[in-house]
Formats: structure tokens, sequence, C-alpha cells
């Protein structure tokens, strides 16, 4: 076995090294595109795309079909929002159909809301009126006071007197009698919200500095 005295002679000679460089340059391709900027992002997959800054500092996609998704996505949020929109509304309504078929005052109230296309969040305070007002007797009338004395005697859920009743009961139940507890109802709240206010309606009525309640 040969042996060596001083330093290790390369494997190659020097010559010989651009050469073979050369040749592995050929396996190696360099990239010789210009780097982007900072402000340039980009992704290898699933679809390369260029994410531009502007004077805000909010990248924005650049290619379309990536802006295409973006709609997409906000369209899906949409029909989301609708379709659980839907979903709660029906729930609502089934559970005022419900109150609708129980009848008895917190039906009628609730029938009566819906045909003016009133909240359901007015029952409290529509019902507060009416016990003042009636004692939710959809017969009562009132025999004693100034109405009575000139032969128009308040009548019905709301108490309301004829004329009143004519003027603001809703025209889908008209043709009903002032003692029809659903169209007694309308009428006497359409007058509250005209007079008052809605705010009169929601707080269950007029009140005194007392917080008693005031015939209206």
């Amino acid at each position: 076995m040969p042996t060596t005295t001083g330093a290790l002679q390369p494997s190659a000679d020097a010559a010989e090294i651009p050469t073979s460089l050369a040749s592995n340059s050929m396996t190696l391709p360099v990239d010789t595109a210009p780097v982007r900027s900072s402000s340039n992002i980009g992704t290898l997959s699933p679809v390369a795309f260029v994410i531009n800054t502007d004077d805000t500092g909010v990248g924005t996609p650049a290619d379309p079909d990536i802006a295409a998704l973006d709609k997409g996505g906000k369209l899906a949020d949409q029909l989301a929002e609708l379709h659980a929109q839907a979903a709660r509304d029906a729930a609502e309504n089934a559970r005022i159909d419900e109150i609708v078929a129980k009848g008895g005052l917190d039906g009628w109230i609730a029938e009566a809301l819906r045909i003016m296309e009133l909240p359901q969040s007015y029952a409290p305070g529509v019902k507060k009126i009416i016990m003042a007002e009636s004692g939710g007797n959809p017969r009562a009338i009132n025999n004693w006071d100034a109405n009575a004395a000139r032969g128009t005697p308040s009548e019905g859920l709301m108490q309301t007197i004829p004329s009143t009743f004519r003027k603001f009961v809703h025209p889908s139940v008209a043709n009903r009698s002032i003692t029809d507890p659903v169209a007694n109802i309308t009428a006497g709240v359409r007058y509250m919200i005209a007079t008052y206010g809605v705010d009169t309606l929601t707080s269950g009525g007029r009140s005194n500095h007392l917080g008693q309640y005031i015939g209206y």
C-alpha cells in the first residue's frame, strides 16, 4: 500500500475545477427572475396569486379567480344569514299561531298585532291597557262617564266610543262589530299610537306623576 508524505494531494487538478462547475450548472438551474419586493406575497399551490398593497396597507387579491372566491364566500355568508332569518321568522310565526289558536285575551292581542303588522313585543303593554280599561271583558260597556251621557258609551276591550272605532279600526276587520275583541284592539291601539305615540302603548298606557294609570 503506497504511503504519502506531507500534505494530501487533491483528487482533481485545479485546472479541472471550472469545467466540473460548468457541468454541474447545467443540472442546477438558477431562477434569474427579479426578486419580488416585500409587498408582494405568493404561494405555489393551489393557485399562484399576488397580494397588492395599496396606500392604506390593505392587501387585495390581484388574481381574478381569488377575487371571485372572495365574492363567493361573501355570497355564501349572505345566503346563510337569509336562511337563518327565514328559520327565525318561521319559528316566530308558529309561536304566534299557537297563541292565536288558544284564543282568549292573549290570542286576541296576538292576532290584532299581526293584522296591524306590529311587533309582538307590544303585547304586554296592550294587555296592561286592556286590563285597566275593561278587565279583559270584550263586552264591557261604560254607562257612567261623559261619553255615556252623550249616548255614545265606550265599549269593548279597549273601551272605544263608536266614532273612534269607525275611524281607527283596521280596514281588514272594519266589518266587525265594536265589541269584536280583535277589531276593538286594532281600533284602540291605532288611536293610541296616532294620539299619544307608540311609547305610550309600549309602556302600558298613560300615567300620572304617581305612576297611576290614566284612561285615554
